[in-house]
């Protein structure tokens, strides 16, 4: 096995294994029809899949809320009990070794098509085992493709772990046969949209708990809720979270291991369609036609794929001296019970320690690197200076902790022009200058200028790799934007700025709640350590040598930060003060793209629709701006003074206040 991974000193490349050797070695369907003899959860007890059903509908929670919605509606309980059974037969998998089976050895074929290697790291799934057999286990990828939902299953088998039953999108069930062997690989399918259907979120409710209460199977979810259709992790949505975590507050498991795991694409299977659906071209219907028709994407290679797995976590050791548990002692444990603010704000900072942990995981290859330089350089550039920055960066990246795939036996010329290679419908090379290579015109654009979409298409492309990396230097680069626009060296005045730069791009990139201070000291940490700055006294200076390095990391940020300007200047110069959120992102995209032909606007990262909600996101936690739902649509009110002095202390003409920044 080759040792390409680096990781900050450590060479932990001797852990990985690539899945795929054997399988190119030896018969794919011997391989799905082996035994497979996995160690359960100890208290597990052997349950059918109806049995399984029938524990969860005669349920003395699920028969409370019946009742009470009986008495509230003056309708028979056995209505609601029906309803209930109907929910449960749409929601429930129905998983049997057989399609595990079929799935493996459809897979086997697939993946060697699609990819050169999938490596695992064997460590990680070691724990992984034990930690099966001691607690219920909670799986929790990072989600970027459609190919996470089956890796993971694929992965288990092939090591005869648990295979997990796994919260699917409702969508994929209404996929003809494809759905129905996604349900009996251990897919329980949830709607999207569950508003305030009390039933169902009751059914759900009583699902997932009782998957957690009886060990019956490692579960399996994305704690980011959506795919990530920019690359980068997305702030964590709470509800499923909260339902896995209740029989551990309810004292009915001793513990709960939650298991991060990372899945690192050299080559992203969507990466073109998640592009545009960034610049509001309507995401495909999932079919299994469609599926079909997909299958052209054999045809192509996507490089790497590293799937790892990380040290479970205990939530009781999580818990402790965080949640008193005593509070759930005072009501039956079959009675539905309203979470306390220290549980929400515990089960929130779990959910970002989860996916922060996802990014620590995460494998950078070149390209993630060649992207980050040229996303600062859109005009293009010679192939020299992108190997000699790109190399540059490499060691930054090591520097700050970064997991690099990068193959120390090649030439760096040979790595890069490997990379550009596989990424050539991003960007390729001519007379040794390296530029963004043309996009496919939109069809029916409907009023988008067909060269700004054209180029929009293939640097969001570029982006999205880019914000691979992101969360490598993300805590560093906000400091050096503190340091940049602060007036001052003084310690605390840019402690406070890099505060409000946190809470400004909050939706943006993953901070720890209540982790400030902590993200500051590590982000001077890492620039100490790279000789980028000196703190002597209560002053922090940049070196002599280190305005390349913080140069650099502003860059890395300057998009978010002109992004977000260019919402707030749409906002304040628009003459209406109330807006609906139907209204809201096209007329941004189509503002910004009157800068961008007028030149006043070199950054295209602002035509994408997630950072243009994350930017409005940021207006309503800052009380900026206010919303009211009404009928169909949600209506915004802005407060345009409160928009321009957030706007002012982005841009460093007036200081963050010292106080809380809840509040502007």
């Amino acid at each position: 096995m080759e040792k390409s991974v680096q990781h900050s000193g450590q060479d932990w490349s001797e852990d990985l294994q690539d899945i795929l050797e054997e399988r190119r070695r030896t018969s794919d369907l011997s391989h799905a029809l082996r035994t497979f003899n996995p160690s359960p959860y100890r208290g597990a007890p052997t349950c059918s899949n109806s049995a399984f059903n029938r524990t969860v509908l005669e349920s003395q929670y699920l028969r409370y809320v019946i009742q009470e919605m009986a008495v509230e509606s003056g309708e028979p309980a056995e209505v609601f009990r029906e309803e209930a059974s109907g929910i449960l037969e749409e929601m429930s998998q129905n998983l049997q070794l057989k399609f595990i089976r079929l799935l493996s050895f459809a897979l086997s074929k697939v993946f060697k098509r699609l990819f050169r290697k999938i490596h695992i790291n064997s460590d990680g799934l070691q724990r992984l085992q034990q930690a099966i057999q001691e607690s219920p286990v909670v799986l929790m990828p990072n989600h970027r493709s459609y190919v996470d939902f089956l890796v993971l299953s694929y992965v288990l088998f092939s090591y005869d772990l648990s295979i997990p039953v796994i919260a699917a999108g409702i969508p994929l069930m209404g996929m003809k046969l494809v759905g129905e062997i996604f349900r009996r690989s251990g897919a329980f399918f949830i709607r999207r949209a569950i508003g305030d259907d009390r039933l169902y979120w009751a059914v759900l409710s009583e699902y997932v708990k009782t998957i957690v209460r009886t060990g019956y199977a490692p579960i399996e979810f994305y704690v980011e809720g959506l795919r990530s259709r920019t690359l980068k992790s997305l702030n964590p949505k709470l509800g499923m979270l909260h339902m896995v975590l209740e029989p551990f507050f309810k004292g009915e498991v001793y513990d709960i291991s939650l298991v991060p795991i990372s899945i690192s694409y050299e080559r992203v299977l969507e990466e073109s369609l998640l592009a545009h659906e960034l610049l509001g071209v309507p995401k495909p219907k999932e079919t299994t036609r469609g599926l079909l028709k997909a299958r052209k994407v054999l045809e192509e290679d996507y490089g790497t794929m590293h799937v790892c797995f990380g040290n479970p976590v205990s939530v009781r050791e999580l818990a402790k001296g965080k949640i008193n548990r005593q509070q759930y002692n005072l009501v039956p444990r079959d009675l539905p019970m309203k979470p306390s603010e220290d549980t929400q704000a515990f089960v929130n900072t779990v959910a970002h320690t989860v996916v922060r942990l996802q990014e620590d995981s995460i494998v950078l290859n070149p390209w993630n690197l060649m992207a980050t330089v040229l996303m600062q350089n859109l005009q293009g550039m010679d192939w020299d200076s992108l190997a000699h920055q790109t190399q540059w960066l490499r060691g930054l990246a090591l520097d700050f902790g970064a997991r690099l795939d990068w193959p120390d036996q090649l030439a760096c010329s040979e790595v890069m022009s490997s990379n550009l290679s596989l990424h050539r419908s991003v960007v390729c090379c001519e007379k040794g200058r390296v530029q963004f290579v043309k996009g496919e015109e939109l069809q029916g654009s409907g009023g988008l200028e067909d060269s700004v979409f054209q180029r929009a298409v293939v640097v969001l492309m570029c982006a999205s790799y880019r914000n691979q990396a992101l969360h490598v230097f993300v805590r560093p680069a906000v400091l050096a934007v503190a340091m940049h626009a602060s007036a001052t060296s003084r310690r605390d005045t840019i402690f406070t700025l890099f505060k409000f730069l946190q809470s400004v791009f909050s939706n943006e990139f993953i901070f720890i709640p209540g982790k400030t201070t902590e993200d500051f000291d590590e982000a001077c940490s890492l620039l100490r350590k790279c000789g980028a700055i000196q703190i002597i006294d209560q002053d922090v200076t940049v070196t002599e040598d280190g305005h390349t390095i913080t140069s650099f990391l502003r860059g890395i940020l300057e998009p978010y930060v002109e992004a977000y300007q260019v919402v707030f200047s749409y906002l304040c110069e628009e003459n209406a003060l109330v807006f609906s959120d139907k209204q809201f992102v096209p007329a941004v995209r189509s503002y910004a793209i009157k800068l961008i032909l007028s030149g006043e606007l070199t950054s295209y990262d602002v035509l994408s629709s997630d950072t243009q909600k994350n930017a409005l996101a940021t207006l309503l936690r800052l009380e900026a701006a206010t919303k009211t739902r009404r009928d169909e649509h949600t209506d915004f009110r802005v407060n345009k003074a409160a928009i321009r002095k957030i706007g002012d202390i982005l841009a460093g003409r007036i200081p963050p206040p010292p106080a809380s920044h809840s509040r502007l």
